[in-house]
């Protein structure tokens, strides 16, 4: 599985990136084949899993919690 995190460097959002960035690694460092990080702009905070959005801070407005996310990923592991 291929991974993407955009997140905005200009409001502090990388500690969430890199939180979220070793959950994932905790839990599914076995399925994951790339995981890239994206320093963006504008507020952004979107994960991406093989070119699909799962997440996104700027439709949702607020950020997601990361066993949300977790729970999202096991799910189409599953």
């Amino acid at each position: 599985m291929n991974i993407s995190i955009e997140y905005c460097s200009q409001r502090g959002y990388a500690p969430e990136c890199v939180g979220l960035t070793e959950r994932l690694l905790e839990e599914f460092e076995q399925q994951i084949s790339d995981l890239t990080l994206i320093p963006s702009r504008g507020g952004v905070f979107e994960v991406t899993v093989d070119d699909e959005l799962l997440y996104s801070k700027k439709a949702t407005g607020r950020h997601a919690e990361h066993d949300e996310i977790l729970a999202q990923l096991r799910k189409r592991v599953s």
